[in-house]
């Protein structure tokens, strides 16, 4: 399955979709050094095929282009978090970067 996500910023969340259909999204609130995740949603059909992880994949390795820190509310995203720590575990706001 191919899947795309990009930021919607009207809409205060990240989208994955699969050609035009809306796959999944999470739901963020942007501060100015930070982007809390506050719910992931994963719409009927798309689950168990790794959209979801695919999702917040994307939109960490946005927040971390922009050079901003998460604060992870969404249980998703925290678990996610939690999972990749050697990937993702600097960007958590108040966390220290790990050594590259």
């Amino acid at each position: 399955m191919d899947i795309t996500v990009s930021d919607v910023r009207g809409r205060s969340r990240y989208e994955a979709r699969a050609g035009e259909q809306l796959a999944a999204f999470a739901e963020y609130v942007r501060a100015p050094d930070t982007v809390t995740f506050t719910h992931t949603e994963v719409r009927d059909g798309f689950d168990g095929h790794g959209v979801a992880s695919t999702l917040i994949r994307g939109a960490l390795d946005d927040v971390r282009a922009q050079g901003l820190a998460v604060i992870p509310v969404c249980p998703f995203v925290r678990g996610f978090l939690d999972r990749h720590r050697a990937e993702y575990g600097g960007l958590v706001a108040g966390s220290t970067p790990s050594p590259e």
